[in-house]
């Protein structure tokens, strides 16, 4: 074993934003010349987080492999080059299954089974299985939670031994911690000087700080927090907060000189780094002069991170056309009722309407409402996963008359369900890991607007659902104008569709937004934009 490992844990709150530090770190190095590799540990039992609510968990974010994990392996995609799959995702649930299927098989020869060592040395061959490859120079193992939460301790504990198993030269611990402005303006370290006491009291003695704050933190409070954590002057790094796009982290903490750091404590040589790419982000980011707002109609709006990777890729979308994404956010349940006036006063200033994947009957109609506005308004329209099934059940009612069309998953009786549940998936009860999920292949119909889009007939892209367009409705779909765009290589699924004569709705099946980076944006996403500018209503 010859890889080098770095833990970044977090301390005094949760959503300091560990994951765009760890990425951040992670991006550094890459640019260093190094091989990264990047782990999250989730300390809930859930085994992953697929069937818990955006609003307890934010979004999933799939791998290629099919993985359902947490949002932050998005932060390592856009950020990074390393591969992400199954193994980068480890929860407690997956520990303690894995342990108690040895225990039930006999595995452990009749002795106890404890937390130490049955749970540690399992976490650790989660993370050796990252990390213990030839061709990996560092593997960063971001932990979830706080610091001093119940759940973390078997991980804390688990990396306080790498210490023991591997020699200080190999073992690198990054904490961030949160700096509180109080009402007089003053800033305080009391909470971080606690929270790295915390640690301490487990054995982890950090290496760096990095330190969130709204404004920078002087250096006079850099050394104070220095002082009082026993970590060196240049490694209490400060991670204030940015005011034009995230991509600039990166940049802020190459300024600090973090990778130097890092590079020194792990033994690696000083190469020279490139940060060329994240400036030009960041310079095209600010550079942009025109703006287009995009309504995003959806359930679960009211937080952040429930569609996080579509609004990165909108993002990503705008810095590629050098304009700036105004997102508006539209509670679809508003637009349930359906109220022509409603739908005006709410879209009417928008220049595109987005409409994500979810599941459930909740808020459904409002977003056919939204559909049916931007079809016969000619407003770019762009529907992924669920959103392409509400275009296809708004063109089947709106165009072809069925005024029951629907989906089965929302009206089982409905004799229209222009979209249904796959023939395997009829009798399947449990939901963890049902659905149709990872890469898949799909062909591009040469002459549409996607085969346009992508400049090729085949790609792949990863799924997340468990309803299709229903095959037995396909004929009299095409028959009334709409355009089935891209198929599975067999022809049995639906992948795409498109309205006929409108300047641009689209509706995929897949996720685009999971392989869209700010280096490297979806095609989709740039599309979308670019036809938003085409539309400015401004």
């Amino acid at each position: 074993m010859s890889g080098k490992y770095i833990f970044v844990t977090g301390g005094v709150c949760s959503g300091l934003g560990k994951g765009v530090a760890a990425s951040s770190i992670g991006s550094l190095l890459e640019n260093r010349g190094l091989k990264v590799r990047m782990i999250k540990i989730d300390p809930y039992i859930n085994v992953d987080p697929g069937t818990m609510s955006p609003y307890q968990h934010g979004e999933v974010y799939v791998t290629d492999d099919g993985a359902e994990t947490d949002l932050d392996l998005g932060n390592y995609s856009r950020f990074t080059s390393a591969p992400l799959g199954r193994i980068n995702s480890v929860t407690t649930g997956q520990v303690y299954q894995e342990v108690i299927r040895r225990e039930r098989e006999g595995r452990f020869l009749g002795r106890t089974v404890q937390v130490i060592p049955h749970i540690t040395d399992e976490i650790k061959s989660r993370i050796f299985r990252v990390g213990d490859q030839p061709e990996v120079d560092v593997t960063i193992i971001e932990i979830g939670g706080t610091v001093g939460d119940i759940e973390s301790i078997p991980f804390l504990e688990t990396a306080r031994q790498f210490i023991h198993d591997l020699g200080r030269q190999r073992v690198l611990f990054v904490h961030l911690t949160l700096i509180p402005i109080v009402s007089d303006g003053e800033m305080k370290t009391k909470p971080t000087q606690h929270s790295v006491a915390s640690l301490r009291q487990i054995g982890i003695q950090p290496d760096i700080l990095l330190c969130r704050a709204s404004v920078p933190v002087p250096e006079e409070l850099r050394r104070k927090i220095s002082l009082f954590t026993n970590v060196e002057d240049e490694a209490v790094i400060s991670a204030y907060d940015v005011h034009s796009t995230v991509y600039e982290i990166p940049l802020i903490f190459a300024e600090q000189k973090l990778d130097e750091i890092i590079l020194a404590k792990l033994g690696f040589p000083a190469t020279s780094c490139d940060l060329s790419k994240w400036q030009r982000v960041v310079e095209a980011y600010n550079a942009a002069e025109r703006r287009v707002s995009i309504g995003l109609v959806g359930k679960y709006t009211e937080l952040l991170d429930s569609y996080k990777s579509i609004y990165e890729a909108l993002y990503h979308g705008g810095i590629d056309n050098h304009c700036q994404i105004e997102l508006v956010k539209v509670d679809s349940d508003q637009l349930s009722d359906g109220a022509e006036g409603g739908l005006e006063e709410i879209l009417s200033g928008l220049d595109g309407i987005l409409i994500p994947g979810g599941f459930g009957q909740r808020g459904i109609e409002g977003m056919i409402q939204a559909a049916g506005y931007a079809r016969r308004n000619r407003l770019p329209c762009f529907g992924i996963c669920l959103g392409m099934q509400v275009m296809v059940i708004e063109y089947a009612r709106g165009v072809l008359g069925w005024e029951d069309a629907s989906s089965s998953e929302f009206s089982p009786e409905s004799k229209h369900a222009v979209v249904s549940l796959l023939e395997d998936q009829i009798d399947v009860k449990a939901y963890g890991g049902t659905m149709r999920l990872g890469a898949s292949p799909s062909r591009v119909v040469p002459g549409t607007k996607l085969h346009e889009i992508y400049g090729r007939t085949e790609i792949s892209e990863r799924h997340r659902h468990r309803y299709e367009v229903a095959n037995v409705f396909r004929e009299d779909l095409v028959k009334a104008g709409l355009i089935f765009s891209a198929f599975t290589p067999d022809n049995s699924l639906v992948e795409a569709s498109e309205w006929p004569d409108h300047p641009w709705g689209i509706g995929v099946q897949y996720h685009p937004e999971f392989k869209s980076k700010p280096i490297a944006p979806h095609p989709l996403f740039s599309a979308f934009v670019a036809a938003c500018m085409g539309n400015e209503s401004s």
